[in-house]
């Protein structure tokens, strides 16, 4: 099973003590630590400067020494700086399907999707008005980079349903692609999804100006569009990448 990023948040935090402290640390677990970590969306931004700045952990040492003269000052030191990242993900953590919405979307494009995955998620609770916002770009930033991992085209002014028309049509998820009824409810309850999602970002988003009495949704709101939005965004991605292993098969065969 694959260690959850908490757990290495927690390892790296208990080595920089143990450090700190007198004690000792295996450089190369921490190099592997660090990388990980560093290479995360969720964590990249906020892991302690002193471990981004530092390749090995050899370094430490020293800079622990300069900090604070006792050991517990130290350890506050480490405390502090670990703080912003724990609480960072202890946010993800609120949501049980987040870690697995997350990972998919990694998987597939950390650098764009997953960072407006990322960017949805933070802003439920403090900014419900943008992350209904970041919701619909999360889905557009996904229809977009699909479309293109198929050779497929969009318009500059396509907006989110005629992304997720394209999107679905080039992935076989057109309720009129099917014939079993229950595919296709489904797959139109999928449409009417993406379809809601526009429209609610249209009225209670932040992308618009409201007059004098604004409509204002409540983090309930906005943690639902989120999820449905993610829940949606995995479900195009995961589709993708099972029908490009499908045709890498087909082609491996072939040539065999």
């Amino acid at each position: 099973m694959a260690m959850r990023i908490v757990d290495m948040v927690e390892e790296l935090q208990s080595m920089m003590i143990d450090l700190a402290t007198g004690g000792g640390a295996d450089d190369a677990r921490y190099v592997e630590l660090r990388r990980a970590l560093m290479s995360d969306v969720r964590t990249k931004d906020l892991v302690p400067d002193f471990v981004a700045k530092r390749r090995n952990s050899g370094a430490l040492w020293g800079y622990f020494k300069g900090i604070d003269g006792t050991y517990q000052g130290r350890r506050t030191h480490i405390w502090e700086a670990f703080g912003p990242l724990f609480d960072h993900l202890e946010r993800y953590a609120d949501d049980p399907a987040s870690p697995t919405i997350t990972a998919a979307l990694q998987t597939f494009d950390p650098e764009g999707v997953q960072r407006a995955w990322g960017r949805a998620l933070d802003r439920r609770t403090e900014d419900p008005e943008g992350a209904v916002t970041a919701a619909r770009t999360l889905l557009e930033t996904v229809c977009k980079r699909v479309l293109e991992t198929l050779g497929e085209t969009y318009g500059p002014n396509d907006d989110l349903p005629k992304l997720y028309h394209r999107t679905a049509s080039a992935l076989q998820l057109a309720p009129s692609q099917h014939t079993e009824d229950t595919f296709k409810t489904i797959l139109g309850g999928c449409q009417q999804v993406v379809n809601g999602l526009g429209t609610l970002r249209n009225r209670i988003g932040d992308a618009h100006g409201q007059g004098a009495r604004p409509v204002r949704p409540a983090p309930r709101h906005a943690s639902l569009a989120v999820n449905l939005a993610g829940a949606m965004a995995m479900f195009l991605v995961e589709t993708a990448q099972a029908r490009a292993a499908g045709e890498t098969k087909k082609t491996d065969t072939a040539q065999a």
